[in-house]
């Protein structure tokens, strides 16, 4: 793996993180958490669309 991709993957669960983090302070947990599961939901109907 190159260190390009080293940093990338820190930065983005660096950036997931902080978005937790934020939600938190927020009170929004719950918004976070429907929204991450329906785009799973989203993203496995796609992969079987386009298989």
């Amino acid at each position: 793996m190159s260190s390009i991709n080293k940093i990338r993957k820190a930065l983005y669960g660096t950036a997931k993180v902080l978005g937790d983090v934020n939600a938190v302070q927020k009170g929004t947990v719950g918004k976070r958490i429907a929204r991450k599961a329906a785009g799973k939901a989203t993203g496995k109907m796609l992969n079987k669309l386009f298989k």
